[in-house]
């Protein structure tokens, strides 16, 4: 689930592949400033395909001429990043 309040959006649930989809698209909407930080404090759950989720804003933010950060990564997304050998790719901060 994702709640956006100005540039802080809030992710919450699981990061996994049944719902990449629509956290690719609810992500993407709310780019609506010119730097967004997405907070993961409140994920539970991360797959592969959060890395997907993630990299898909991060695409979708230079298309608008926008960036993204990621604060509180969960450990979980961290060891697949690192297993990827993605981690330097993410935006940390």
């Amino acid at each position: 689930m994702i709640r956006a309040a100005g540039n802080l959006v809030e992710v919450s649930g699981a990061m996994t592949l049944p719902g990449a989809s629509e956290l690719l698209a609810q992500g993407s909407a709310a780019l609506e400033t010119p730097e967004t930080l997405f907070d993961l404090a409140a994920v539970t759950d991360v797959d592969s395909s959060s890395i997907a989720v993630i990299f898909g804003w991060v695409r979708e933010a230079r298309r608008q001429g926008k960036t993204v950060r990621i604060a509180h990564p969960p450990h979980e997304l961290l060891t697949l990043a690192d297993v990827y050998g993605v981690t330097e790719l993410l935006p940390l901060g």
